[in-house]
């Protein structure tokens, strides 16, 4: 796992936080297969050097789990690319309540930590069909490779990479690792909330290990499994969970 192209990023000059899933070793000695799911942070600065890589890679598809007016305000830069953009849109609502505990100065730590641990457990209930469009483009091989974002590439996107990742039977540690990768990665923060304390910034802009572990608790509590909500929350059945691994392990 620590061989020097993997995780493999796509260095970008208008972008960051772009990867290949694959990669991953499953508990079971298979290989996530490269080159078919990336993950990344909005693609709306692109430039041309930029397109010519997505271009190289052979992506067809993007999925923007961005919110619609989010998505509207920070096109793609996709001019001249042969890929679809599909739209999976998960709403924003943690930016509303983060910008009126700044406006108020109430912003702390801790009341940031509690808003996106809320925003985490709202994954696999309230933006379950944002998901769920999601993993029925991902599903169908005729949109591969493909590409799912959000802004930063580190909260939906994370969530979403976490889960893939863990039905395809990467172990967790791994999984986790990937998700806090975006740490190292995302510079799309560069700037943002200059007004706040370093300790409620970083509450904010960190991928941190206890926001995903709050959705996935969800997912235990609610559905039992991942593999249990991969049914019924987003339609993939036994038989289409068999099918993506068979295309998407080596």
């Amino acid at each position: 796992m620590d061989t020097p192209d993997f995780p493999f990023v796509v260095p970008l000059q208008g972008g960051s936080n772009f990867r290949d899933l694959g990669g991953h070793r499953t508990a079971d000695g298979a290989t996530v297969r490269r080159g078919a799911v990336f993950r990344s942070a909005h693609l709306g600065g692109l430039t041309d050097i930029d397109r010519a890589a997505l271009g190289r890679l052979g992506v067809r598809t993007i999925v923007d789990l961005r919110g619609v007016a989010e998505a509207a305000e920070t096109p793609h830069m996709i001019e001249g690319l042969a890929c679809k953009v599909v739209g999976a849109h998960i709403e924003p609502g943690v930016g509303e309540k983060i910008r009126g505990a700044v406006a108020d100065g109430s912003a702390n730590p801790f009341l940031m930590m509690q808003f996106l641990t809320d925003h985490y457990r709202d994954y696999p209930r309230r933006c379950a069909p944002g998901f769920r469009t999601l993993f029925a483009t991902l599903s169908d091989g005729t949109h591969r490779p493909l590409v799912f974002h959000c802004t930063a590439g580190k909260d939906r996107t994370g969530f979403a990479a976490a889960l893939l990742l863990t039905l395809l039977g990467v172990p967790w540690d791994d999984v986790m690792a990937d998700y806090l990768r975006t740490n190292e990665l995302w510079v799309g923060h560069v700037g943002r909330y200059p007004e706040l304390d370093l300790d409620t910034r970083a509450a904010i802009v960190e991928a941190r290990t206890p926001y995903l572990e709050a959705a996935f608790a969800v997912v235990r509590d609610d559905f039992g499994t991942p593999e249990a909500f991969a049914e019924k929350a987003l339609g993939l059945d036994a038989a289409a969970r068999e099918r993506l691994k068979a295309e998407l392990l080596d």
